[in-house]
């Protein structure tokens, strides 16, 4: 085992001794990266993005869909040139630290974490309902749900408190195998394989139930299909080469997930009528059973089980990550900034988020839980347009060496906050008292941080980049 000697003024918990502090490993390339993005992601495909077909029609899903996408595609070029720069665990976290402040990175912070534990609740949560409905298909109902929400979660933390490559070469395959299922269901339904052919009549009798207004309703779950893809910034300290890998794992993971999105808008909407569409809990699953395939129905049933397992797995690895990366910076306590001495991984984070998401896979519906990971994801890519701008304004092109320079600054920034305005009014409109309550939790931490903990952090320690003073300071 190798230690990385760093000046401290004290040793951080978990540590080899006086200072010395334990460093992840650099283990991880493109393929990794690619896996852990479109991982966390791709149960969007089995679950969740189809209420937007309930707020607005299978029209309005579609321009969801593809809206989202333009959003999604800001976010994987913009996070791919600063993360390609800021090569630090934490993601947007260390971006907001060093370029933008202490207050808004705690926020930033906490925007990640939550974001991905509320995922990864509602992965545990369709884990439980696909089971159910599979045991009453074979007549069995009433399965008890909590005990298989409560093994999923526990045996990824424990696969993740191993180790992050065992952990992300278990994401590459299984993913693989998800988004497999959703090219085969394609074809397959394509050559004929299914007992109900595809319609699309309600495309041309009925496109807009709700008018426009729909459309911008269901741009709130829209994003449900590409919620997460910002997470292979968690993985910059331990690629082998961030410069390479990130930009490449990140735009590889948006044009996968794009793909996806559209084929499983197609063969849902074509097989399944959009009412029941709108409130289904595994459409893909369901659009499976609507074949009449067995053989179908179970590969999708595998999809699904994966994608779930996939996502809540990069969930964990992300969330942890990003709290990690506060308590070796003491925005939080130090005590969750510990590497595990053996299996180099932030297991103290790892472990004390486990009961975070368990309360809100138990105790919570589906549809409120995709709506806080939603709400907190929207509020970090709000950040990121702000982020961006100042981050080339500060260091302008050729001032410090960039992993990746994304094109047409700063009209993706600009699409993006426009884009990210339109869903704070699509969640306003269904999901309004969520919106005002996270935004107070929000309020109360940042005051807490600004009153309390700041006084623990200790400036100097938590730059850690070689970059020359920015433009203006």
């Amino acid at each position: 085992m190798t230690v990385t000697s760093v000046p401290s003024g004290a040793p951080i918990p978990g540590t080899a001794g006086q200072g010395q502090r334990l460093q992840l490993l650099r283990v991880l390339g493109p393929g990794h990266v690619w896996a852990l993005g479109v991982g966390i992601v791709l149960v969007g495909e089995y679950m969740g993005w189809n209420f937007s077909v309930g707020k607005g029609g299978m029209i309005a899903g579609l321009v969801a869909c593809w809206l989202a996408g333009l959003l999604y595609t800001c976010v994987a070029m913009i996070d791919s040139e600063v993360t390609s720069t800021v090569a630090a665990a934490g993601g947007q976290y260390a971006q907001a630290k060093h370029i933008v402040g202490p207050l808004m990175a705690f926020n930033v912070g906490l925007f990640l974490v939550m974001a991905y534990t509320m995922l990864e609740a509602a992965n545990a949560i369709t884990i439980g309902f696909l089971l159910d409905t599979v045991a009453g298909l074979q007549g069995h109902e009433g399965l008890n749900q909590q005990p298989f929400i409560i093994l999923t979660v526990m045996f990824l933390a424990w696969l993740n408190y191993r180790g992050v490559l065992a952990t992300l070469t278990f994401n590459l395959v299984i993913t693989a195998i998800a988004f497999l299922a959703i090219i085969i269901l394609f074809v397959a339904v394509q050559l004929g394989a299914s007992a109900v052919p595809l319609e699309f009549s309600a495309v041309t009798t009925d496109p807009l139930p709700y008018g426009w207004l729909g459309i911008i309703a269901a741009l709130h779950f829209g994003l449900w299909y590409y919620l997460g893809i910002e997470g292979t910034c968690q993985a910059a300290e331990e690629v082998r080469s961030p410069a390479r890998s990130l930009p490449y794992g990140t735009m590889a993971g948006i044009m996968t997930l794009l793909i996806a999105a559209t084929l499983t808008w197609y063969v849902c909407s074509g097989l399944i009528p959009w009412e029941y569409l709108g409130q289904a809990g595994t459409p893909l699953f369901d659009a499976a059973r609507v074949t009449g395939s067995t053989p179908l129905m179970v590969l999708l049933f595998v999809g699904t089980i994966f994608s779930t397992l996939a996502s809540a797995n990069g969930c964990i690895n992300d969330a942890s990550r990003a709290w990690f990366s506060m308590g070796r910076d003491r925005y939080l306590p130090i005590w969750f900034g510990a590497v595990h001495p053996k299996y180099r991984t932030p297991y103290r984070s790892i472990v004390f988020l486990v009961p975070i998401a368990l309360i809100f896979a138990l105790g919570a519906p589906l549809d409120q839980v995709v709506t806080f990971s939603i709400l907190s994801g929207l509020l970090g890519y709000t950040f990121m347009t702000f982020n961006m701008v100042m981050f080339r304004r500060k260091w302008p092109l050729g001032t410090i060496k960039r992993g990746y320079v994304h094109p047409f600054h700063p009209l993706p920034a600009i699409l993006l906050l426009a884009i990210c305005s339109a869903t704070y009014f699509a969640v306003l409109l269904g999901y309004g008292s969520q919106l005002i309550s996270m935004m107070c939790f929000y309020i109360l931490a940042s005051l807490w941080f600004h009153f309390w903990r700041y006084r623990f952090v200790r400036r100097g320690d938590q730059f850690t980049m070689p970059w020359p003073r920015p433009i203006g300071y």
